[in-house]
């Protein structure tokens, strides 16, 4: 049974699971940049990796960046027990299973598809989260409680099939909305679809770079923007 987790990373979800998961579970939470710290509260805060060998997590979520992901897990192997579960949360999986076959560990890959720009995270029924099919059993069983607890619609697809479709769901619409950006000028009278568009535009691109870049570069992503330019092409 999972009762100690270890967070690595204090971003925007990282601190959101911290904060969600404080309330029924032991939590630790580790960032390189020490300051990322100071307003978790009920929570162990380390600041060295050394310090989270006493800590002994039985389940290790790794929240950092994507482009980090790998990086992060390879310095903290080192210090978590050789039974915890390693998770990770990213929006792109290219190359993790790669990574967690390698490893030899237990894993559970996740994707809350929501995030601090676009979610309301105090109000949840209306999103979705995915847990990949490879997981373990038991690391599948503890998000599923755990995104359940949370009212989200749950969605299980392998690693290709994650990745297929956050080509549609998500590289889609920030490819658009980019676009969008580059051929906007400022109007005094915005019609209000205009003006719903800025409001998704300003937020998209308020995101952090990585995960731009990340969505973007996920080798589906290429084939459905070649889609939206033949449509555009026949549009025209």
């Amino acid at each position: 049974m999972i009762e100690r987790i270890l967070i690595a990373g204090a971003g925007n979800m990282g601190s959101w699971l911290a904060e969600t998961l404080c309330l029924d579970y032991e939590v630790g939470v580790f960032d390189t940049n020490p300051s990322s710290l100071k307003y978790l509260f009920n929570t162990h805060r380390f600041k060295e990796i050394a310090e989270i060998k006493e800590f002994k997590p039985q389940l290790l979520i790794n929240a950092v960046g994507l482009n980090q992901t790998e990086r992060a897990f390879d310095s903290l192997l080192p210090v978590i027990p050789d039974d915890c579960i390693i998770s990770d949360i990213t929006s792109v999986k290219n190359g993790l299973n790669d990574y967690y076959l390698k490893s030899g560990r237990r894993f559970v890959s996740t994707h809350p598809m929501f995030g601090p720009t676009f979610g309301n995270i105090r109000d949840l029924s209306d999103q979705n989260a995915i847990i990949i099919k490879e997981s373990d059993p038991e690391g599948k069983r503890f998000f599923m409680d755990f995104y359940r607890s949370l009212k989200l619609q749950l969605f299980e697809y392998s690693f290709v099939e994650h990745d297929q479709v956050i080509a549609y769901s998500l590289s889609v619409p920030f490819s658009s909305t980019i676009v969008f950006s580059a051929c906007m000028k400022k109007l005094e009278v915005p019609g209000t679809t205009f003006k719903a568009h800025l409001d998704i535009a300003r937020g998209l691109l308020s995101e952090d770079d990585d995960l731009l870049s990340g969505i973007l570069l996920n080798k589906y992503s290429i084939g459905k923007l070649h889609e939206i330019h033949k449509r555009l092409e026949g549009l025209i």
